[in-house]
């Protein structure tokens, strides 16, 4: 039974959920006032292991270490209490930051192999946040993909900090049970465990990372003792070499492996500064210069068409923009919304994909649409599935991608765009947060951009008839120059508004898919009618919070996990902003546009 219920109030946080327990442990999710999210855990002192205490001052070892933890690639440590229990006595207990995103371990198990660029960050980070722990004589311990958490936005995080200890050299002042013996470096099996057995964990999970398979495969049946296994497990990597040359990456990364990985304590690096020296290619070695390697023939493959070549030629402000034609399912990979979906298949595709029946009939083909409504709510997926409907090239492009510091840059961007976009005609343009490249010009805040808005105006009209269709997504189309959304530019407006019930239900089964969980005992249609008001990110961040507890307890996600996690997540719309989109809607449907057909539905 779980020292504390839900509701009870303990260091000015409220209990939420137990997550986890164990014979001396138990975590907790607890919200501040606020109604944020944090991570508890509890220490029973009557049951802890002596070894896990300090001696001198009483604290449990864990608290301690984690108190010194403050680096942008840990986990976040708050605070720190004592908590007295009727039932258990005297119990310890420290705060964290809630995870927000997806553990290493989700991402290599969706993906298989993780691009090379994509890696090296992820490994780079963990190691930052590794260096922090060792310059404070601290190792981690328990380096896996299941304690590097991926952020949503942000660098990755070394998280689960149970095993934090000093240099270990025989004595181990932590439980070694539950950890994962194919990231475990050879001398752990004799209780030694320090710097260089950290930098072979992280290796591991670099290569991981890069092939998708762990480099020792071999079957260790599970009922036989942990020490014996290890012997297993020890042999079998004596016996089975790894071969870096097959690995099909630069020179420097099967460097790193090579020594990252070797089974030899004294030919392993020694320390995290010695192996980002030869991963950023400054050590002595010069086979790391072979230029025969891939990295070699990458950087030196710089031709007249190449990107580089191109931007030599047309000056220090010219871009490539990222157009690429798209390979989804279009509309069915829209949750619900079918009415939205009936109104762009019938008064916008049919147009653009029906150009005899458009000289038949003399239609007036769009030029471009606007998509708008609260955040949230998919505006820009929506866009993307649109040119999957069509067929056509496809490029997004926000504020960012057209900023610049040169004078009149952003106007010689936006040509740029255009100029590219007609070459890859037909196309789909899609314009990310379209309210903040053109805003309306009589704000005086705004009247800096009046050039760029200017070029938009420009390029924009009647760009249909050079295959270009334009999509704008904005949260606030109020604030979008009314010379935009004339006729000839941006000809439909259309609301996306928040998930129905069918959206919201297929929402939850799209999130889920691929995830451990037996759909025989989701009730999809109830976590939908318990969702209302909640939109598309919320829904992704209710799967994946009960994902990430089921993950933290190793088990399958739960009609109980997962309406657990509803009842502790807030929609992110607040009545008052459904209101203020009401009336922008209102506003939207109201104007005097005799190009557009009024609808009531919520399409204009």
């Amino acid at each position: 039974m779980a020292t504390l219920s839900t509701g009870i109030e303990i260091g000015g946080y409220t209990v939420q959920s137990l997550i986890k327990e164990n014979i001396y442990t138990e975590s907790y999710r607890i919200e501040d006032a606020d109604g944020n999210p944090y991570f508890l855990k509890l220490f029973i002192i009557k049951r802890l292991p002596e070894k896990m205490l300090n001696t001198s001052s009483g604290e449990v070892l864990e608290i301690e270490h984690c108190r010194l933890m403050k680096h942008k690639n840990i986990i976040s440590y708050i605070s720190s209490g004592i908590y007295d229990s009727v039932e258990e006595g005297t119990c310890q207990y420290y705060i964290t930051a809630y995870f927000h995103g997806e553990l290493l371990t989700e991402k290599i198990q969706r993906e298989g192999k993780i691009d090379t660029g994509t890696a090296l960050r992820i490994f780079r980070e963990m190691l930052e946040g590794l260096k922090f722990m060792h310059n404070l004589e601290l190792n981690h311990n328990d380096i896996t993909p299941r304690n590097i958490m991926l952020p949503a936005n942000g660098p990755a995080e070394v998280i689960d900090l149970g095993h934090v200890s000093g240099r270990c050299n025989g004595k181990v002042p932590f439980d070694t049970s539950d950890l994962e013996l194919p990231y475990c470096a050879n001398e752990t099996f004799i209780g030694i465990y320090d710097e260089q057995s950290d930098i072979f964990a992280a290796s591991m999970v670099l290569y991981v990372m890069l092939t998708g398979k762990k480099p020792w495969q071999t079957e260790i049946p599970e009922n036989i003792k942990r020490s014996t296994a290890a012997i297993k497990l020890k042999d079998f990597r004596k016996a089975h070499p790894i071969d870096f040359d097959s690995l099909d990456v630069d020179i420097r990364i099967k460097i790193v492996l090579a020594k990252g990985l070797a089974l030899s304590y004294h030919e392993r690096y020694k320390n995290i500064d010695a192996l980002l020296c030869d991963l950023d290619g400054n050590s002595a070695d010069k086979a790391q210069e072979d230029p025969s390697t891939p990295h070699s023939k990458a950087a030196s493959s710089d031709t007249p068409e190449s990107s580089q070549g191109r931007q030599r030629e047309q000056g220090p402000n010219y871009v490539e923009f990222d157009i690429r034609k798209g390979n989804g399912n279009g509309f069915k990979d829209i949750a619900g919304m079918q009415e939205l979906k009936d109104y762009l298949t019938k008064h916008v595709l049919f147009v653009i994909k029906n150009k005899e029946k458009v000289a038949k009939y003399r239609l007036s083909a769009p030029n471009g649409m606007l998509l708008y409504g609260p955040p949230g709510c998919g505006k820009t997926f929506v866009a993307e599935k649109f040119a999957e409907e069509t067929g056509f090239n496809f490029v997004i492009v926000k504020a960012s991608d057209l900023a610049s510091s040169f004078v009149h840059g952003s106007q010689e961007k936006i040509a740029q765009l255009f100029k590219q976009a007609t070459e890859k005609a037909p196309i789909v343009v899609c314009f990310d947060e379209f309210d903040a490249l053109v805003p309306d010009r009589s704000n005086y805040a705004a009247q800096y951009s009046a050039g760029e808005v200017n070029e938009f105006l420009s390029q924009l009209n009647n760009c249909s008839e050079r295959g270009i269709f334009v999509i704008g997504t904005s949260n606030r189309p109020d604030k979008i120059d009314p010379a935009v959304l004339r006729t000839g530019r941006i000809d439909k407006q259309v609301y996306v508004p928040i998930p129905d019930k069918e959206a919201r239900r297929e929402m939850f089964l799209i999130h889920l898919k691929d995830r451990p969980f037996d759909e025989n005992k989701i009730n999809a249609d109830r976590l939908a009618e318990m969702s209302e008001g909640y939109i598309a990110s919320d829904i992704a961040f209710v799967v994946n919070d009960a994902a990430m507890i089921a993950a933290y307890t190793d088990q399958d996600i739960t009609q109980e996990l997962l309406e657990t996690s509803l009842k502790n997540t807030h929609p992110s719309l607040r009545p008052d902003t459904i209101k203020m989109y009401d009336e922008i809607r209102q506003k939207m449907e109201s104007t005097e546009r005799s190009n557009l057909t009024r609808r009531k539905v919520g399409y204009v």
